[in-house]
């Protein structure tokens, strides 16, 4: 089992950017642009390397290898949009991996890339590439190409060191249990073997809600590989496990004028087997709350003049500023009851919103995570 933190430092220590690996400071897929390119990358190393693994690191800095993390991510739905916009898509799998020298709240990001041994392309136009276009790795750069000829296999061999030098062996994983207990201290922390084999360690702040339990501020490690599993800081899950799974349940708090409920989004299950492998599945939950229209159309332009001002720079009042603290959300809920415009206002508001506060940003990057899971699906 490879322990992905090794990969990451093999990778970073021993390559330039080639035709098997790419570094990145940040992806953004949630514009056009920024999914372009995302898509040209996953396209391009995967034709480059029609026999083993490519892999992106993201959260590193270019000129000086410095790893300085990026949030957390878990869109669980990637490889759903990789299926949308490519043909003969390979298999991608985004990790979140821990640092110990990060915040609590940064992590490394590896996509691992799996190729099917076929030529992939842009199944559809998107920014400015077209539909059918087919990209290679040229050195450091993803470019397009015509195909023409048969590709060389020419990194399996060290593709296959590197991951072998990055194998887990019982120290890094007692290293990894005692690092996670250490550093969770606060919220009560624990372990479970499953398997004889697999660790997994988790931390939450406890809360009873109707007899229900849930966790806040949630931290889940899978430690043989170093694999941050899940992270909520703003939401509230469920925990449970048997022998052979470890079940958990998110749930996000959503509502109007203060009477918000909580609402299943997404269920996810790590099967552990008895030939030391694992798997993990997730499930949407989510079927949202329906509301009046013409209670959801006086909110809606309640935003909107509150995104208006924000945007000429005007003052807002007591009121407006407390809706402000609604605002990514109750966009959310327009959008989710069909007001279609709501999803492009909930954009424009990013950058405004940014600079308002760091509490209004991450509330409307919660929303931003929850749209992207239901749209996958």
């Amino acid at each position: 089992m490879i322990n992905k933190r090794l990969l990451i430092k093999h990778l970073l220590a021993h390559n330039d950017e080639n035709s098997f690996y790419d570094k990145k400071r940040r992806i953004d897929i949630s514009h056009k642009e920024g999914k372009a390119k995302f898509l040209k990358h996953i396209c391009a190393l995967s034709n480059s390397n029609p026999k083993n693994n490519s892999y992106i690191v993201i959260g590193v800095d270019d000129e000086d290898n410095n790893i300085v993390g990026v949030d957390f991510f878990d869109d669980s739905k990637i490889q759903n949009l990789i299926n949308a916009y490519l043909t003969n898509p390979p298999i991608v799998q985004y990790e979140n991996i821990p640092f110990p020298h990060l915040p609590d709240d940064k992590v490394v990001g590896l996509v691992t890339i799996r190729p099917i041994d076929k030529i992939t392309s842009l199944r559809k136009n998107i920014w400015k590439y077209y539909g059918g276009s087919v990209f290679f790795r040229d050195g450091s750069m993803s470019m397009p190409k015509i195909f023409d000829v048969e590709i060389k296999d020419i990194n399996s061999k060290i593709v296959e060191a590197i991951e072998n030098n990055a194998q887990n062996n019982i120290e890094h994983t007692l290293n990894g249990v005692f690092d996670f207990m250490n550093k969770r201290k606060d919220y009560n922390p624990q372990y479970k073997v499953f398997k004889e084999y697999f660790v997994v360690c988790w931390a939450g702040q406890k809360k009873v809600v109707k007899e229900e339990t849930f966790f806040s501020r949630v931290d889940i490690e899978l430690v043989n590989e170093q694999v941050r599993l899940f992270f909520s800081t703003l939401d509230e899950v469920s925990i449970s496990y048997e022998e052979n799974y470890f079940k958990i349940i998110e749930y996000v708090n959503l509502g109007l004028q203060n009477n918000n409920k909580y609402y299943q989004l997404e269920e996810t299950i790590i099967h552990f087997e008895n030939n030391a492998n694992y798997t993990i599945e997730t499930k949407l939950l989510f079927y949202p709350p329906q509301y009046d229209k013409k209670t959801l159309h006086h909110i809606y332009n309640t935003n909107n003049a509150i995104l208006e001002k924000l945007k000429k720079g005007l003052t807002l009042s007591k009121m407006e500023a407390l809706d402000l603290k609604n605002l990514p959300a109750t966009y959310l809920i327009c959008y989710l009851n069909l007001f279609h415009d709501a999803i492009d206002k909930l954009n424009e508001s990013r950058p405004f919103l940014k600079n308002y506060s760091e509490e209004i940003y991450n509330s409307y990057k919660e929303s931003i995570r929850i749209l992207r899971k239901v749209k996958y699906s």
